[in-house]
């Protein structure tokens, strides 16, 4: 009888089954050389990671450059005709076929904000110290800015700082540059401030210190005391700093200073790096009162004794309140014995009003500055 007959297999469908059993047999799975949860792997993910940010903060620097080359080329276009149709036409045009050959980081908009870059910081050194720091999009938050006393301040804080995009939004939102004593002196005077910061990187207590100081992250009831606050800083002591500033280090609370047979508590020791500077933190739960200066030069005068290294500069101080008197402020002359007087706010206003108060603070400030030296020069 042949083979296959009656329900018998052929040779061939032995042989496929059998073949189809091998193909299920599982082969053992390779093992992986182990590599030693140790330093090795560990530094060589740093490698990697560094070698990644540092093409991406060249690629950035790159992109800056090349966008302010293009918005200078294109001002050359437009200014030899001298006609605003002319710039329109031609920007739209020229974003037409950059877009069709390089895609679309060349769209009208963004052509017009490279020009716009150009005309805003034509001074490429300028460009140049900036773009090791700042990315293009910190540029085009900057260049929304109409002041440019505003996009100085925010473009050379920035770089010291080394402020990410969010971190820039976030002070322009909450309005950093009006909350400095820079907002409040001359234009020349903070012209002349910024230029010595992007010169000399020279940082001084008008650029740190702000006034309001906003707590609101704290939490705080509608009534507290101050040891409630303090002990809201401290269990939110990150986001207290990120509103003191960068460079601040916090060391003490309560530290604890021994004249004669009595013991002073001061509220928060905190120290600044770029100032190297101690810095002295009073918190006051009512407005401020002529004592609290008397209060504070205790504080400063042991600090200096007792506290500060060889090389550092005098202790500085900062009352926190809720409130102040400007006239009670400026007679004290408080800034020849280093001390700022700053309210806090536990609830932040909308943005109309506290841009309004804002800027009444700095007119009438601005104003009190040009009077005082009028009075000086008629002397």
């Amino acid at each position: 009888m042949p083979e296959g007959e009656n329900g018998g297999e052929t040779m061939a469908t032995k042989l496929a089954r059998a073949g189809k059993l091998t193909k299920r047999v599982k082969k053992p799975a390779k093992r992986r050389p182990s590599v030693p949860a140790s330093p090795l792997l560990a530094d060589v993910r740093d490698l990697i990671r560094q070698a990644r940010e540092s093409v991406a903060r060249a690629v950035n620097s790159g992109l800056v450059l090349l966008y302010w080359q293009i918005g200078t080329r294109i001002r050359q276009d437009v200014l030899q005709e001298k006609r605003a149709e002319y710039g329109e036409k031609i920007v739209h045009a020229l974003s037409a076929q950059l877009t069709a050959e390089f895609g679309r980081g060349f769209t009208a908009r963004n052509l017009f904000y490279m020009v716009r870059f150009a005309e805003t910081f034509p001074d490429l050194q300028i460009v140049n110290a900036l773009r090791a720091q700042l990315g293009w999009t910190h540029f085009r938050q900057i260049l929304s800015l109409n002041d440019p006393l505003k996009r100085d301040f925010y473009a050379e804080m920035c770089r010291l700082e080394g402020w990410s995009t969010r971190t820039l939004s976030k002070k322009i939102d909450g309005m950093l540059f009006e909350r400095t004593a820079l907002s409040r002196k001359p234009a020349d005077l903070a012209a002349l401030e910024l230029k010595q910061l992007r010169e000399e990187d020279k940082l001084t207590p008008d650029l740190v210190f702000r006034d309001p100081y906003f707590l609101d992250f704290l939490g705080l009831q509608d009534t507290f005391g101050e040891k409630d606050i303090e002990a809201a800083i401290l269990r939110e002591i990150e986001a207290f700093i990120l509103e003191l500033g960068s460079g601040f280090c916090f060391i003490a609370r309560q530290k604890r200073m021994q004249i004669d047979s009595r013991d002073y508590y001061l509220d928060l020791l905190f120290y600044h790096r770029k100032l190297q500077r101690l810095v002295a933190i009073d918190l006051k739960l009512g407005d401020f009162e002529a004592a609290d200066k008397g209060q504070m030069e205790l504080y400063l005068s042991w600090l200096k004794r007792h506290e500060c290294e060889p090389g550092e500069a005098e202790p500085l101080g900062l009352i926190l309140c809720a409130g102040k008197s400007e006239e009670h402020v400026e007679l004290l002359e408080l800034a020849r014995s280093g001390i700022h007087v700053a309210s806090y706010w536990t609830k932040v206003l909308p943005r109309k009003q506290l841009e309004r108060k804002l800027h009444d603070a700095a007119r009438l400030a601005r104003a009190r500055l040009e009077n005082q030296a009028v009075e000086q020069g008629g002397r």
